[in-house]
């Protein structure tokens, strides 16, 4: 199945949200942890509603640790300044979906990264800044899923 690999998320809703995605399609969340950010377990809890037990879901200590772990995936990072669409991708079960903290995005040294296999977006109108994390990350992991029939995972 397709993985999502946030890179430190620091809204727990946010982060909730990724958990209810991850349970209801079969992705795994992989967040990377934001140094000095720890949302209380109680307001992941509270994010993730009752789906903490159906989620594949592994915290990274940083972003190396994290795609030496989710090798050999590709990996597409998800940013307002992509040049590719996000449906212009062919995804491929265990590729990594890579999205950036919410008030910044994506910083230059990942986007720069040479283990990226493509920087993607989602179009949006002129003037705006970005997307909610959760909602991108919801159509993109859904349009994955959708390329390869809705195949439920092993």
């Amino acid at each position: 199945m397709f993985r999502i690999l946030f890179y430190e998320p620091r809204i727990a809703g946010n982060t909730g949200a990724a958990i209810r995605l991850a349970a209801v399609t079969g992705a795994a969340a992989s967040p990377r942890r934001a140094v000095g950010v720890r949302p209380r377990r109680v307001q992941l809890r509270r994010a993730g509603l009752d789906y903490h037990d159906l989620a594949v879901m592994t915290v990274h200590a940083d972003f190396d640790t994290a795609l030496a772990t989710l090798a050999p995936g590709r990996v597409f990072a998800f940013t307002a300044s992509g040049e590719q669409l996000y449906t212009d991708v062919a995804y491929q079960p265990g590729d990594v979906l890579l999205f950036g903290p919410e008030p910044t995005g994506l910083p230059d040294d990942v986007l720069d990264d040479p283990r990226l296999a493509a920087r993607v977006r989602l179009p949006m109108l002129p003037g705006r800044r970005s997307m909610n994390l959760a909602n991108t990350a919801s159509i993109a992991v859904y349009e994955a899923w959708r390329q390869h029939d809705f195949a439920l995972p092993d």
